[in-house]
């Protein structure tokens, strides 16, 4: 019995693939139609644990058999390398972050190679280089030229030790994530780009995508389109009005009270006539403590005081009534004001018991005015609206509109991205601030961009990149960077010191994969064209709303400014799930759950966690990490390996053997039908049942011709790509066997010869029975007359009239 060196013979075709460059991929293959094949490039946070793997293991299985089915695929591979983790991580070691990411790089290049996947090297790209970030910047220019990139006063999660703004995900409970330091809301100077302007074009080309509907769903949420009517309420005795958004106008006469955000500028304006400014100012401070997340958790009870010595006159109703501040409404999202109808919205309804404030019925499901238990959000018949009682509310919502004078409106939910960091590691913004030509212009912010000619702005390798309580970047300490003159008319300037957001990064990368090295574009036209857009997109579904919904964005600018002839980057998309510990918790290193891939390659090999990988779960749904269930597939290529290889060497001079078992054969070409069609439907752990099946039968009756071993190692090649480089070049194969050609099946021999039988009884299942394919409807009726459900179903009674569907089903009539 041959024993399989997995060590030996998987570093023998790693160093031959890679000397080879059998995966590099050429802009044209004569024959070959391109195929874009794309994982999500990793952050490089020192050691790629399993979870990676699942990622990119099954996910290169899909690659080789793209590849093995004729098409000349590209699968690149790069480190999205800059960051605040970095930084954090270099200022706990007191080493650079460009050294510790550096380092971080050169292990999990070494890790990717050692899972044996068919990488494009030659394009990798990191991000952190200022040949990448050059066009992060020249990106930068562009918006800027274009309006849409600006810069202004915007409130941000800040935490006042980490001395930067955090994103919502990185506050817990109101607390810093790295620090526990309680967050601030504050008022910023900021960069931002105008990803609103893109708001309906982002909505309308999801439906074109073949990405998980649930995914499509999250973005449609996100982006979040409201059609209503902006009202308008005056302020009683005062000239001012308030304006609200809602998509219920139709509920206008059951409005009890207004409720502002925190930051409502009214408050302010009409702060003197506020009677109880001591408790409002208490309640401004508590919220400023909170993220929007946390003021639009669904659960959370609902807080708030009332602006007493300030009213507001009901259009409608013509009467005054309260206004309230509550966090739960947000200053970005409409108006930063809601009408509060307690009678037919949920958080308004639970805002009123809370605070004992008018609950009004306006839509009655059947026109009764009775007490509610509960917010009814249902269509019906309007109530207690004089004038418009018994009206379907539908048709009242347009004639509320009309009279009330309110103009009709959509708003979006999205809101425009905030790319600026307070923080060292991360691409400079290419912007200089000129207090001279600031005198020259209207605006007077005397913001100059950097000529595209001086790009890049290089991070400048400074030793004190700690935070401080500036609350501006560590760059502002570097002089030498900070000072320079102006481009455009020769003063003394400043540069500005945030550095981009990290999302700004990953938001094109997938072009400059088409031509890494070009150093006049960010990438040539014809390559962009030859392989964009990406025709596959794998990655988890923590990325759905932010990393996806940017590279639309960026995507779709290019697209107008005529750098590219496609409107969406990714046309296809699929997730990977999350493997938990073996505890069925998320892996940690607190924990102690963490499962390293390395010691699994070390004592398995890489075939095994690759295929143990794909025959665990559903890709997409992950789950704990069984220990022992990778010794499963480990003996399985164990058997492969000593089945074929024995078998090979008996056979290696004589391409027919004996005659090959129909039954056999018969399994064999159902095998290549169906793990064709399930890694194509990415169902990786069927296709490796059906392998096993199939390799079980072989065992028993190894019946087979060389030629047929070679579509069995085919069909394995794409899961356990070393061993089967093996036997293939055993048998006597020059060229690589990923690529040859994936297996065809024979249609007669994949063809069902018997089916299930549905028997009814007037059309109510009584029986099924295995029957063949060409039964004839006589033979059918007799069938199912004998058996002794339907004899019981019967009785006594005669079929008044018997239905044959051929090759699904008889229907006994009585």
């Amino acid at each position: 019995m041959s024993i399989y060196n997995h060590k030996k013979i998987e570093s023998k075709w790693q160093k031959i693939w890679k000397k080879n460059q059998v995966f590099s991929a050429k802009d044209s293959l004569k024959g070959k139609k391109n195929f874009y094949h794309l994982v999500m490039f990793p952050y490089p946070s020192g050691d790629l644990h399993i979870g990676h793997w699942y990622n990119f293991g099954p996910a290169d299985v899909y690659a080789r058999f793209k590849r093995l089915q004729g098409f000349n695929v590209m699968s690149p591979i790069g480190f999205d390398a800059f960051g605040l983790p970095a930084e954090n991580a270099a200022i706990k070691r007191k080493i650079h972050p460009e050294k510790w990411t550096m380092a971080n790089i050169k292990t999990m290049t070494k890790q990717l190679g050692s899972l044996g996947n068919s990488y494009d090297w030659s394009r990798m790209v990191i991000t952190c280089l200022p040949e990448y970030y050059k066009w992060n910047q020249w990106l930068f220019l562009k918006f800027f030229e274009n309006g849409l990139a600006y810069r202004k006063k915007a409130a941000a999660n800040w935490c006042p030790s980490c001395k930067t703004v955090l994103a919502n995900e990185q506050v817990v409970e109101g607390r810093c994530e790295r620090c526990n330091t309680q967050v601030e809301q504050k008022e910023i100077e900021q960069w931002l780009l105008r990803i609103t302007d893109y708001a309906e074009r982002l909505l309308e080309d999801l439906m074109v995508l073949d990405w998980p509907e649930r995914t499509k769903t999250m973005q449609k949420n996100w982006i979040g389109k409201s059609e209503g009517a902006e009202i308008e309420f005056p302020v009683a005795d005062s000239g001012l009005k308030i304006k609200v958004f809602t998509t219920r106008a139709d509920t206008l006469p059951g409005a009890t009270y207004l409720v502002l955000a925190p930051e409502h500028p009214l408050i302010t304006t009409l702060g003197a006539r506020i009677i109880n400014q001591s408790a409002v100012k208490d309640y401004l401070e508590q919220a400023n403590h909170k993220t929007e997340l946390e003021r639009l958790t669904e659960n959370k009870s609902k807080t708030g005081v009332e602006l007493k010595g300030l009213n507001v006159i009901n259009p409608f109703t013509k009467k005054e009534i309260p206004i309230w501040v509550s966090d739960y409404v947000l200053v970005g999202y409409g108006t930063g004001a809601i009408m509060a109808v307690p009678a037919h919205d949920a958080r308004d309804f639970e805002f009123a018991k809370t605070f004992k404030l008018p609950v009004i019925k306006v839509v009655s499901e059947d026109g009764k005015d009775e007490e509610l238990q509960e917010a009814y959000t249902e269509d019906g018949v309007m109530v207690n609206s004089g004038d418009f009682n018994n009206l379907p509310n539908s048709i009242a919502k347009d004639r509320i509109i009309e009279i009330v004078g309110a103009k009709k409106k959509i708003n979006y939910k999205l809101r425009d991205w905030l790319i600026s960091r307070q923080r060292y590691w991360g691409t400079p913004i290419p912007i200089i601030y000129c207090k001279v030509c600031a005198l020259r212009e209207p605006s007077g912010q005397g913001i100059v961009p950097v000529p595209e000619k001086d790009l890049p702005v290089v991070l400048p390798k400074i030793k004190d990149f700690n935070p401080d309580d500036s609350g501006k970047s560590p760059l502002a300490k570097s002089e030498k960077f900070f000072k320079v003159p102006c481009p455009k008319c020769g003063e003394p300037a400043e540069r500005e010191t945030d550095t981009m957001d990290t999302f700004f990064d990953s938001s094109w990368y997938f072009l400059r994969y088409a031509d890494p090295e070009n150093k006049e574009v960010f990438a040539d036209e014809k390559r962009i064209k030859s392989w964009l857009p990406v025709n596959m997109y794998i990655g988890g579904a923590e990325h759905t709303v932010l990393h996806l919904l940017y590279s639309r964005f960026f995507t779709k600018f290019l697209y107008d400014q005529n750098y590219l002839n496609f409107k969406e980057p990714f046309l296809a998309l699929r997730h990977q799930g999350t493997i938990l510990g073996p505890d069925g918790q998320k892996m940690s290193k607190s924990r102690g759950n963490v499962i390293d891939p390395d010691e699994l390659v070390e004592k398995f090999g890489a075939d095994s966690v690759r295929m143990h990988l794909c025959f665990m779960s559903e890709y997409n749904q992950g789950g704990p990490w069984n220990p022992t269930g990778i010794l499963g597939v480990h003996r399985f290529l164990g058997r492969v390996w000593n089945l074929m290889s024995e078998k090979l060497k008996v056979k290696i001079e004589k391409e027919e053997g004996e005659k090959i078992n129909p039954v056999l054969e018969k399994l064999l070409h159902k095998t290549i039908k169906k793990v064709g069609e399930d890694i194509e439907a990415f169902k990786f752990n069927t296709a490796v049942s059906a392998l096993m099946i199939l390799v079980n039968a072989i065992e028993k009756n190894p019946q087979l011709e060389i030629s047929n071993w070679k579509l069995v190692i085919k069909l394995l090649a794409p899961f356990a790509p070393h061993m089967t480089e093996e036997l293939w070049n055993k048998l006597g194969n020059e060229e690589s066997i990923h690529l040859s050609s994936w297996p065809e099946y024979d249609e007669k021999l994949v063809a069902e010869e018997d089916f299930e039988l549905l028997i009814q009884v007037n059309g109510k299942l009584r029986d099924k029975l295995m029957a063949l394919k060409n039964i004839s409807q006589e033979e059918a009726e007799k069938l199912a007359l004998g058996q002794e459900k339907v004899k019981e179903a019967l009785g006594a009674k005669k079929p008044k009239k018997i239905i044959f569907v051929a090759g699904r089903l008889i229907n006994i009539v009585v």
